[in-house]
């Protein structure tokens, strides 16, 4: 057993069950619902299809990341264990939480000095930085130690691709992502943009195509393009969806029809409610490993 803590945020947007099989450790975003607070915890407080049903109904939602204040007593269960931690952070192209962990590091060595705590930026989000925590985990299991590891995700991180799409505007309005003249267009003409994480981790609108069954075979056109050895891309892949499982399938089918030398099935996840809040349902987002991102 490795002699240090694999860490994540709630954000990396895996089951419960699958971060405990792993033995990733996490940390919990929160999010308001309404003007009450919940910790982004997987589903577990609210349900991911009435978390989604309540934004369709119009209820407000607003988020807020991991403070220097939560990771101080999280990471010293750690070090009071005599673990050393690896801890990767949601992209700091969406959240500042890297900086509070950060933080808490530098506060946290003072009083132990004889243990490791590295932060990471992962420039990864929802189940991309899910399938990084996942490979680290093997990795971690064929017994690479702490710098080594360390060492190889700083090196690999831009090779995790993240594409999204959305089939419902409404959020991406609200959230001031896409102007409402052009949402009103966007809707009327049935305009489903596609997206990704560029390599300083942001989420960047690339394309504009009419229609869902043009996105749904564009974005794993995307995936041939991108991916490792291409149709021979033997890796796994993940895809998290908000509230629409139909779609997200559809993609999944394609994929696993398209590489014949996949890493198990697809693996499919629920956008949490912390993404999800400024997605909005209708969103599904592809992740695999392939070149590194240049832009």
């Amino acid at each position: 057993m490795a002699n240090y803590v694999l860490s994540c945020c709630s954000t990396a947007d895996l089951s419960k069950e699958h971060f405990e099989a792993r033995d990733i450790h996490y940390i919990c975003f929160h999010y308001l619902l309404d003007g009450e607070s919940y910790p982004d915890d997987l589903g577990q407080s609210i349900p991911f299809d009435e978390f989604y049903q309540k934004m369709v109904d119009g209820a407000d939602t607003k988020t807020s990341q991991v403070s220097v204040g939560e990771y101080l007593p999280y990471f010293e269960s750690f070090l009071q264990e005599g673990k050393d931690i690896l801890h990767l952070s949601l992209s700091s192209g969406i959240s500042g939480s890297y900086n509070s962990a950060c933080v808490a590091k530098e506060q946290l060595m003072e009083k132990y000095p004889d243990r490791k705590i590295i932060i990471i930026d992962s420039l990864a989000a929802s189940s991309g930085y899910g399938l990084l925590m996942d490979t680290l985990a093997d990795l971690r299991d064929g017994g690479m130690e702490l710098e080594e590891l360390a060492a190889w995700t700083e090196a690999h991180k831009r090779e995790l691709h993240h594409w999204f799409f959305s089939t419902d505007l409404t959020f991406f309005i609200k959230g001031g992502r896409v102007s409402k003249v052009s949402g009103w267009f966007g809707t009327v003409l049935k305009i489903c943009p596609l997206l990704n994480v560029d390599l300083n981790g942001k989420l960047i609108p690339r394309f504009k195509i009419r229609g869902k069954a043009k996105v749904i075979t564009e974005i794993v056109n995307k995936m041939e393009q991108f991916a490792k050895d291409g149709l021979d891309y033997d890796g796994k892949c993940f895809i998290s969806n908000s509230a629409c499982l139909e779609d997200a399938q559809a993609v999944a089918s394609l994929i696993e029809q398209k590489f014949p030398k996949l890493n198990g099935k697809v693996l499919i996840n629920s956008i949490g409610t912390t993404i999800g809040s400024h997605t909005g349902p209708g969103t599904v987002a592809l992740f695999f490993w392939g070149s590194e991102r240049i832009d």
